[in-house]
């Protein structure tokens, strides 16, 4: 779970998430987007952060690693966002202080009986929890099935981790209910495509974390040149992502 030493193509390569999710998670508030306080815990460099501040909410960005915070204020300056240092079971906000919290990408990294606790106790009533994820649909792309397969090839017992298609997703909506902290649980999907440059493609590999530490050093690197022959000579890479939503209201 270390990203540092990625922040900077994180910044520069990994896409965003769908508009349409975003707006229907501010849909389920019962405030305009304007009043809204939110806090997007494990955020990273702010993509999905930079998302929620465009609709007009005032956002505070809880991310543990110095590289990937200093870069968020990097790329969020001019938005109404703060950074602050902090974790998913360990926060340092006040109690109901917030309308929306939000994780992207980041929810399995947290221990979830805290992290759910947590989270019950920054919620305003009527408050949201949003998990969400923006896995890569690559069925949808001969390419990408051949990269993937590549992976398996390499290292058979591969575990990925960051995925919202994994068990850990599959099981949310029940853990969610089992903890007696939410209610109202809504799935939302929606997808999108990205058009990418080799470039682009080979740099939102490099910002990944989990494939790169099971292969170590040398598997990596052959993955990587695998990729890069692969794509090299294409003018476009097209790359339909589906964002994954899990909102779940705070109970009383």
């Amino acid at each position: 779970g270390d990203f540092t030493g990625l922040a900077e193509n994180y910044s520069k390569y990994r896409p965003g998430y769908s508009p349409s999710v975003r707006d229907a998670v501010f849909g389920m508030l019962d405030k305009p987007a304007g009043g809204i306080q939110a806090v997007d815990v494990g955020a990273g460099t702010g993509i999905w952060t930079r998302m929620l501040a465009e609709k007009g909410a005032a956002v505070i960005a809880i991310e543990p690693n110095a590289d990937m915070r200093a870069m968020g204020e990097r790329d969020c300056r001019g938005l109404s966002i703060e950074f602050r240092p902090g974790s998913g079971e360990e926060t340092g906000l006040g109690d109901g202080s917030v309308d929306l919290l939000t994780m992207a990408s980041s929810f399995h990294w947290p221990d979830f009986g805290r992290a759910t606790k947590e989270f019950h106790r920054l919620l305003r009533p009527q408050g949201r929890f949003v998990a969400l994820w923006n896995p890569r649909l690559i069925e949808t792309n001969p390419l990408l099935v051949e990269i993937e397969s590549e992976i398996r090839r390499l290292n058979p017992n591969m575990e990925r981790v960051s995925s919202g298609v994994s068990a850990f997703a599959d099981l949310l909506e029940d853990r969610l209910y089992d903890t007696g902290l939410f209610d109202d649980i809504v799935f939302v999907e929606g997808r999108h495509v990205v058009h990418q440059t080799p470039e682009h493609y080979l740099g939102v590999w490099q910002s990944v974390n989990d494939i790169r530490v099971q292969f170590g050093p040398e598997k990596w690197a052959a993955f990587l040149n695998f990729v890069e022959a692969k794509t090299a000579g294409l003018d476009t890479i097209v790359t339909t992502y589906r964002t994954r939503a899990w909102s779940a209201r705070r109970k009383d």
